[in-house]
């Protein structure tokens, strides 16, 4: 086949004068300084900065592999070099965390034109209370490795859990994420708990309140909320939501201190896709909440709630107790 004529004047029929464009962007950026300016719309034109959501990310990975030694490294580890392999990470660990709080800290205090409050000190001290914390918080994923291992007959070994269940991995950024909280520490404990929600579509709130041996099965859809006091021994199925009822207009700042999610005491199992709302919604121990279920009032201790089962309706000629030719 022959080469097909361009018409180089087709080419140059689209194409619009660079002088065009050039004349219109001084007032979109005009705009949009006066928006960001004028504080009508947020952003951080700040002389101080503000903590790194990629640095933030990466000390979740840096304290996974501090939390479960020689699971996230390229390095085989072995007993004689574990001591300088953690020493060496929690003093590079230790470092990082200081400087994102002190941001955090510095942003928080400029934004509400708070007085000093010494970040710098502040931040090293929280981040040394928070490296202390660390051998109770590996204790209890420890618990949640073991109530995964027993709730789950798929689950072969802690290997197995650790590598690839994400609920593992959404309660352990909870658990570091609350601690920061615990420690009052702004703004990183929030982007901690959206990256794990990025990562596995569990949304914890590192506020809520959680004890040990937590167990998320499959966990895709999981909400739990921010008031939300889970008690020990614990199980949830994917998609179930730990709410608040519907709040009125304005309601954000009312009540930002008044508890909305429930309370689910110790060794509760709550199945798919099922919804508890409420501040004052309490699940009594060792209680069970079957799929589907829409709760928004509390049950005693030893309760089964489940759904009455639905009329099955089978359609084809072949079909058990169906009904021939039936149309849909």
């Amino acid at each position: 086949m022959g080469k097909k004529e361009v018409n180089s004047g087709e080419c140059n029929s689209d194409v619009q004068p660079a002088e065009l464009v050039f004349d219109y962007i001084p007032s979109v950026v005009r705009q949009l300084v006066d928006g960001f300016t004028s504080k009508k719309w947020s952003s951080h034109i700040e002389p101080v900065p503000i903590p790194s959501k990629e640095e933030v990310v990466d000390l979740v990975q840096q304290a996974r592999r501090i939390l479960f030694p020689g699971y996230f490294t390229n390095m085989m580890l072995k007993p004689s070099s574990l001591e300088y392999h953690l020493g060496r990470n929690l003093s590079v660990f230790y470092e990082n965390l200081a400087r994102q709080i002190s941001s955090a800290i510095r942003h928080d205090c400029f934004r509400h034109n708070q007085t000093c409050t010494k970040c710098g000190e502040r931040s090293h001290r929280i981040a040394g209370e928070f490296i202390r914390a660390l051998p109770q918080i590996r204790e209890m994923l420890e618990s949640d490795i073991d109530a995964t291992l027993e709730g789950d007959p798929a689950a072969v070994n802690a290997d197995d859990v650790i590598f690839s269940y994400p609920g593992l991995f959404a309660i352990l950024v909870y658990r570091l994420a609350h601690k920061l909280i615990e420690l009052e520490v702004p703004i990183i404990p929030r982007i901690m708990s959206e990256y794990a929600y990025h990562r596995t579509a569990i949304d914890i709130h590192p506020g809520a309140v959680i004890g040990d041996s937590f167990f998320i099965d499959h966990g895709a859809g999981v909400v739990v909320g921010a008031t939300t006091t889970i008690g020990s021994r614990v199980r949830i199925y994917q998609g179930v939501t730990l709410g608040a009822l519907s709040l009125p207009r304005g309601a954000g700042e009312l009540l930002k201190n008044t508890r909305r999610h429930p309370t689910v005491e110790d060794d509760v199992i709550i199945y798919a896709n099922a919804t508890i709302l409420g501040g004052e919604t309490v699940i009594g121990t060792r209680s069970i909440v079957g799929g589907n279920v829409w709760l928004t009032e509390s049950i005693e201790p030893d309760t089964k709630v489940i759904l009455k089962q639905p009329e099955l309706v089978y359609i084809g000629k072949n079909a058990k107790g169906g009904t021939k030719n039936a149309d849909l």
